[in-house]
């Protein structure tokens, strides 16, 4: 599946039972010339609480919290609305036509919520890397920052993304978001990825992004955020959840030997 060029391996296991995901066979499966290939490994299974429960694996075998396209896609497979557990919290699935609504709950600003390695001001860190600095912190699930800047295609974020997201500052890495105002409500973002590395889309990058923005006063809600694979739309209120509308599809269905991955 995926959303907005944003792809997924997904391994439904909410009815059978799967054989233990691991960092090694997440990023077999996800390799692109020796395994199935995807950005992500998705994997479903039953949750006492909730409808089920969903874990993400990146491409580097990293198990992370939260994953917006993803979350889109699976709202798409599962075909009616649900709350689903995730590493980052519960939240909230309605598949529309084409694609979901994902309610990915409050974000959190705290140092300690992000993380960072030690307090300061997450509304404007007084840190930069070379012409990158004074950026937002939020943690939507997952943690990110979030940079403004005039021209987002002129950042050489392929180059810097990695120096931040490895940087000490962000004991367990980070996101790392470019963004600059094309609209009174529309932003332009390029995402590199913690774990994936640059993306075509990121979900919560658009939604950590798209908060920034109107805690900045520098767009109204809802925010129209443009990826490189296309369209979000965030809606947000201070002190309340982040709702997130977009496009989800299913590319194919298909089966493997569990054994050639281990």
């Amino acid at each position: 599946m995926h959303g907005l060029g944003n792809d997924f391996v997904v391994l439904d296991g909410r009815q059978t039972s799967l054989p233990a995901m691991t960092p090694l066979v997440a990023r077999a499966l996800a390799d692109r010339r020796t395994g199935i290939g995807c950005d992500q490994v998705i994997v479903l299974e039953p949750s006492i609480a909730h409808a089920f429960r969903m874990r993400i694996f990146n491409s580097d075998g990293g198990e992370v919290e939260a994953c917006g396209n993803a979350s889109r896609a699976v709202a798409l497979l599962h075909g009616e609305p649900a709350t689903v557990e995730t590493g980052g919290g519960p939240i909230a699935l309605e598949p529309l036509g084409g694609g979901a609504r994902v309610d990915m709950g409050a974000p959190r600003f705290d140092w300690d919520a992000i993380p960072l390695a030690y307090p300061m001001d997450t509304a404007q860190m007084p840190v930069g890397w070379d012409d990158l600095s004074a950026p937002m912190a939020v943690n939507v699930g997952n943690p990110h920052v979030v940079f403004f800047v005039d021209d987002a295609d002129a950042v050489p974020i392929e180059t810097l993304g990695p120096v931040i997201e490895h940087d000490p500052l962000f004991p367990e890495r980070v996101n790392v978001n470019v963004a600059s105002l094309a609209g009174p409500d529309h932003l332009k973002l390029r995402v590199w990825e913690r774990g994936a590395g640059l993306t075509r889309a990121c979900g919560t990058g658009a939604c950590a992004t798209a908060v920034a923005a109107i805690r900045r006063g520098l767009v109204a809600s809802p925010v129209r955020v443009t990826l490189p694979g296309g369209d979000l739309v965030i809606a947000w209120q201070p002190g309340g959840s982040i709702l997130m509308s977009g496009p989800a599809a299913e590319s194919f269905r298909g089966s493997f030997d569990w054994d050639d991955y281990t």
